[in-house]
């Protein structure tokens, strides 16, 4: 076994990744305090062709070099913008057809284990304050909550790391 070289990957350049057909989900990440955490959701969601990233709130925005670190260039290959109204976006992305998912602990959560999503559907998927989680006034907005199980001591994942994992598991099902 040998190790790849770049070259013999045959990923996308940036503008064959801009013409690429995308999956149907979003990600909003809503006052996301750490730059780090928002150059690798970007990072991940180049690897999974995610649709669009938006950032809410007090969220860091590119150009940032601490974004720019982790991100390695997927602030230039994902679309994002940016929108101080979270409230009023997740209005027009419904009316836009999409689910709205928070990725939080909540008293009507499903386990990422259980959930399938369905490959007709568009997805928003939430991810709150690294802190503080999602606003509670965002969770009556909801149309799920959807909870990453874990076994160990700790109470949550950090903010990527959670983000990666739920672009990979809708990713199994909606590539298809």
């Amino acid at each position: 076994m040998k190790k790849l070289k770049t070259s013999e990957l045959n990923r996308l350049n940036v503008d064959e990744y801009k013409l690429s057909k995308k999956l149907p989900i979003i990600i909003l990440l809503d006052n996301i305090r750490s730059m780090h955490n928002v150059g690798s959701v970007f990072r991940s969601s180049d690897a999974f062709l995610i649709e669009k990233i938006i950032l809410c709130g007090f969220t860091p925005r590119p150009p940032h070099r601490d974004i720019h670190k982790t991100a390695l260039g997927a602030t230039e290959s994902v679309d994002w913008e940016y929108s101080a109204d979270i409230q009023g976006t997740i209005s027009r992305l419904k009316k836009n057809n999409y689910i709205i998912v928070g990725l939080e602990q909540a008293d009507e959560q499903i386990s990422l284990e259980e959930f399938i999503p369905k490959s007709n559907e568009k997805y928003v998927i939430i991810l709150g304050n690294e802190l503080t989680g999602i606003h509670e006034e965002i969770m009556n907005d909801l149309d799920l909550c959807l909870e990453i199980p874990q076994y160990g001591t700790k109470h949550s994942l950090n903010v990527s790391v959670a983000a990666g994992i739920m672009m990979y598991h809708l990713s199994k099902y909606l590539k298809k």
